[in-house]
């Protein structure tokens, strides 16, 4: 596809989150979510938000006619050539043979089809369609390390989006607050330390839409800033950071409570020399990231992190713009990368620049290469993120909760096909994304 192509299926998808939303029925599916496996399972959504959930077509009449709604049509045959059907207002949606799973949620990533998050509104509106049509119907916008004024300029960006999408969770800061000797793919001359004054000026800029902060702890005022986030709604993460076991348990004792992309940008496990894993793996209020492209992680490494934090792994892409493009010369802030295979690494001395991955390709690894259980898989990419951020129950941000399919919660709903994992079908917040 060409940039220009890129950026009319952004306006298609934010078209379709402005539109209305009517009663949907999706009926005929195997339903996973955290809890477990539920077949010929069916979803009732009312204006954005799950009304219902059950099994069977006689459970789901009884449903319509406690709703107020119309039997299904006699047009409406799953499993047959009649597959989606709209009847007297109501979208009903044939999901036999299909996964049917609540939507992905990313919470660190930085564009997609050539557009970075950084780059204002209309990047945004174009990288968030690269995701949405793999699935990820509500993210968390990463900014890379840039000059403070550049970075208050892009949280104001994020602010605006936020009031005009529900989609957008708000932003992620990754940096300027980190170690320069585990800088990956970040300017080295914009990094320092959290000093209160500029932490003040991006929160003022971010207007409450900062949902993250990684940073490295062991920086003068790291604790401080820790803290003070943490007072702020802020959830503070250690990542691209030097810090060993003991800076990181006080890090998390002064409130962090991610560790970014796990055994990445930061110092491994050592029989002497613990470092940061062990300190997250022994704090079950801790949340790990993890990039399953099979290239950040490799497979037993991936394996080996589902097992040392069960229920606590969130699946993320760390994704760049070059996500969803051929390889060639890209950008990550400013600096240059090339991407060659679908990896992505810096021009000038080959760090890894964040990733390609889509969060559908993450899942399906995590079930088909890694062999993990679909529940387990699924919830990494769905309550498990959601519940990182507070966003697991009511909350002011998104409204209903994110992660479940269950009554009350958002309508964010996925149709993947079980042979590959890939999307059918997405909705978000009770509305169906054209894709």
């Amino acid at each position: 596809m060409s940039k220009e192509a890129y950026e009319s299926a952004g306006l298609a998808v934010e078209s379709s989150l402005n539109g209305p939303t009517h009663p949907l029925v999706l009926t005929g599916a195997r339903l996973i979510d955290a809890r477990g496996i539920r077949e010929d399972g069916w979803i009732l959504a009312l204006e954005g938000r799950i009304e219902q959930v059950g099994q069977g077509r006689e459970s789901l009449e009884s449903a319509l006619r406690a709703a107020g709604l119309p039997s299904l049509p006699p047009s409406f045959q799953p499993g047959s050539d009649n597959h989606d059907v709209s009847a007297n207002g109501v979208e009903f949606i044939d999901a036999t043979g299909f996964i049917l799973t609540p939507g992905f949620i990313d919470i660190h990533s930085h564009g997609g089809w050539v557009h970075s998050f950084d780059d204002g509104d209309e990047a945004i509106r174009t990288a968030r369609a690269c995701h949405m049509v793999h699935g990820t119907t509500r993210q968390v916008l990463s900014l890379i390390t840039n000059p403070v004024d550049t970075m208050c300029t892009n949280l104001r960006s994020v602010r605006r989006v936020m009031d005009s999408r529900p989609d957008v969770l708000g932003a992620h800061l990754e940096g300027p607050f980190i170690a320069l000797s585990r800088k990956g793919a970040h300017d080295p001359k914009c990094l320092r330390d959290p000093e209160p004054a500029v932490l003040d000026r991006l929160l003022e800029a971010a207007d409450g839409c900062i949902r993250q902060v990684t940073l490295a702890p062991e920086r003068d005022h790291g604790y401080e800033a820790i803290s003070r986030l943490a007072e702020s709604g802020v959830v503070p993460a250690v990542g691209h950071c030097d810090a060993d076991y003991d800076q990181t348990r006080r890090a998390f004792d002064a409130g962090a409570r991610i560790l970014t992309h796990v055994f990445n940008a930061m110092n491994g496990i050592h029989h002497r020399q613990p470092g940061p894993i062990p300190a997250a793996v022994e704090d079950r209020r801790v949340t790990a990231e993890l990039i399953n492209d099979g290239f950040h992680v490799q497979d037993p490494c991936v394996d080996l992190a589902f097992r040392l934090f069960p229920h606590r792994i969130a699946l993320v892409t760390d994704a760049m713009e070059a996500t969803g493009c051929e390889d060639g010369a890209y950008k990550l802030g400013s600096l240059d990368v090339t991407v060659k295979g679908g990896h992505a690494r810096l021009t000038s001395n080959g760090a890894i620049a964040g990733s390609t991955l889509t969060l559908d390709v993450a899942v399906g690894r995590a079930v088909q290469s890694i062999g993990l259980p679909a529940p387990q898989a699924v919830e990494a990419a769905t309550l498990t993120p959601a519940r990182a951020l507070g966003l697991d129950r009511p909350n002011p941000i998104t409204g209903a909760p994110l992660g479940l399919l269950a009554p009350s919660y958002a309508a964010d709903l996925l149709l993947l096909n079980p042979a590959e994992w890939s999307v059918k079908t997405v909705v978000c917040d009770g509305r169906r994304i054209q894709i």
